[in-house]
C-alpha cells in the first residue's frame, strides 16, 4: 500500500523530469548542443542529482528528447516495408527522416549512434532496423539498391547528411539536392 507521501514525490519527480526535458529542448533549439547536465539543472531550477537520476548522461537526455521522433520514424519504416514499391517506400522514408533530423536538433546523433543509453531507444532502433531490413531486402531482390547496404548504414548516412546540411545554409533546394544524391547513391553501380 502506498503512503500518502509517495504520490506527491512521484508527481514532483515527473514534473522535474519534464522541466529538465523542456530546458534541454530549449537549449538545443537555441543552438547549444553541448547539453551540459550541470547547466540544464541550474536552468531547470533542480539539483544536478535530480537530472542525473533521470538521465545518467548526455546521450540518455538526447534519447529522451528524441524518443517521439524515433518512434514515429520506426512506424514510418514499418509502413514503408509494407509498401508495394520498395524503392518508393525507401525514398519516402528517407525524405521523412531527413526532414525530421533537420527539424529536431540532436535527433540525427541519436539515430546514427551505434549504441543506446536507454533500453527503450535500443528497442526502437531494433524495430527500425528490422523494418528497414525487410524494405532493403525487397529492394535488393529487384536490383534497386546496393547488395551490401544495411539498415544501420541508412541511419548513419542520414546522420551524416544532416550534419553536412547543418554546416551551412540549407534552403529547400539544397536539402532536395542532398536527398536526391543519397537516393541515387543507394542504387547499384
Amino acid at each position: 500500500m502506498k503512503s500518502r507521501g509517495e504520490t506527491p514525490r512521484r508527481a514532483d519527480a515527473a514534473r522535474n523530469r519534464e522541466r529538465v526535458l523542456r530546458i534541454a529542448r530549449e537549449q538545443l533549439t537555441a543552438g547549444d548542443e553541448s547539453l551540459q547536465l550541470n547547466t540544464i539543472a541550474r536552468l531547470a531550477g533542480v539539483g544536478v542529482g535530480t537530472v542525473y537520476r533521470h538521465f545518467p548522461g548526455r546521450n540518455a537526455l538526447l534519447e529522451a528528447i528524441s524518443h517521439g521522433s524515433l518512434a514515429e520514424l520506426t512506424e514510418r519504416a514499418e509502413s514503408a516495408a509494407a509498401n508495394g514499391d520498395p524503392l518508393a517506400g525507401l525514398h519516402e522514408l528517407l525524405r521523412f527522416a531527413l526532414t525530421r533530423t533537420l527539424a529536431e536538433p540532436g535527433f540525427a546523433g541519436v539515430l546514427g549512434s551505434p549504441t543506446a543509453a536507454d533500453p527503450a531507444t535500443a528497442a526502437l532502433k531494433s524495430r527500425f532496423d528490422k523494418a528497414a531490413g525487410r524494405l532493403l531486402r525487397r529492394a535488393k531482390q529487384q536490383g534497386q539498391v546496393h547488395e551490401d547496404l544495411r539498415p544501420a548504414d541508412l541511419r548513419r548516412l542520414l546522420a551524416g547528411i544532416t550534419h553536412a546540411l547543418r554546416c551551412g545554409p540549407h534552403p529547400p533546394r539544397v536539402v532536395k539536392t542532398y536527398l536526391r544524391t543519397l537516393q541515387n547513391g543507394l542504387r547499384p553501380s
